[in-house]
């Protein structure tokens, strides 16, 4: 069944130039990509070529130009109780402890304080910190800072989960540990999840298929299923399989960032 349907997607946007006049920047042309209910697809690609655009179009906070885009086959709705996302950034408030951060899109969903109290008491143990539920954001590390942003995405519990390089922040360590949590967390209750990355090793350990994205302007060059045993741990990046399929991906890649970079030393 699927969950999303992008047909010939396209996004643009107005650019100053070195003569005081606008360009148009093409962003996203052609893009077409389905989404499986109950999957984790990442979108993986060289800078600029659309990821985040698209992520962002799907959470309703960006336009598109072109195109359709279905969400459990109806059209995608600017606002929607049933998207959640996740940045890079955690976006905790300074000035709410970790359990009244959990408690934000509840209070949006008008939930009752009793209910909503239990509900984000429940989340925060499922990404292990119920023993920091009274303490601030300034308190944490980044690792414990982004469990909590997912936590209190997942306590909104939408039906389609988005994250923009959620762990691109943290330290090659915390990355790979949150990787393994957030895998833990996904085979609890499967949902759909569209992940933007640029680190090729986390899209294959995290996702069913990895959609491989060509230089600006972003379109689908081609779908990596992702046939590795699940539960997945840390062993898995040791297998000769993991070695194959991310070799494969690296070919495909390859001649995208060099595209990206040829395109970046014109324009300097």
């Amino acid at each position: 069944m699927l969950k999303v349907r992008a047909d010939r997607v396209g996004r643009c946007f107005q650019i100053r130039n070195r003569q005081g006049g606008r360009d148009v920047l093409s962003v996203l042309d052609d893009f077409n990509l389905d989404i499986r209910e109950g999957e984790f697809i990442s979108l993986l690609g060289p800078s600029g070529c659309g990821k985040s655009t698209f992520l962002n179009i799907l959470a309703g906070l960006d336009d598109f130009d072109q195109g359709s885009i279905l969400v459990d086959s109806e059209r995608l709705k600017k606002r929607n109780f049933d998207r959640g996302m996740v940045f890079q950034s955690y976006a905790l408030l300074p000035w709410r402890t970790v359990l009244q951060n959990l408690e934000i899109g509840l209070e949006i969903r008008r939930m009752p304080r009793r209910e909503r109290r239990e509900t984000a008491q429940r989340y925060l143990q499922l990404v292990g910190l119920s023993a920091f539920a009274h303490q601030y954001p300034h308190q944490l590390s980044g690792g414990m800072r982004q469990r909590v942003a997912i936590a209190r995405v997942l306590a909104y519990r939408p039906n389609l989960l988005l994250m923009d390089e959620p762990f691109a922040a943290l330290d090659a360590q915390t990355r790979e540990s949150l990787q393994i949590e957030l895998l833990r967390i996904w085979e609890a209750d499967k949902k759909t999840i569209v992940f933007v990355t640029h680190s090729i090793d986390e899209a294959i350990i995290l996702s069913d298929r990895v959609a491989i994205m060509t230089a600006r302007p972003g379109r689908v060059k081609k779908i990596i299923d992702i046939n590795l045993p699940r539960p997945r741990s840390e062993d898995i990046r040791n297998s000769l399989e993991f070695a194959r399929i991310r070799q494969a991906v690296w070919l495909l890649i390859r001649d995208e960032v060099g595209k990206t970079e040829q395109s970046q030393r014109i324009r300097a």
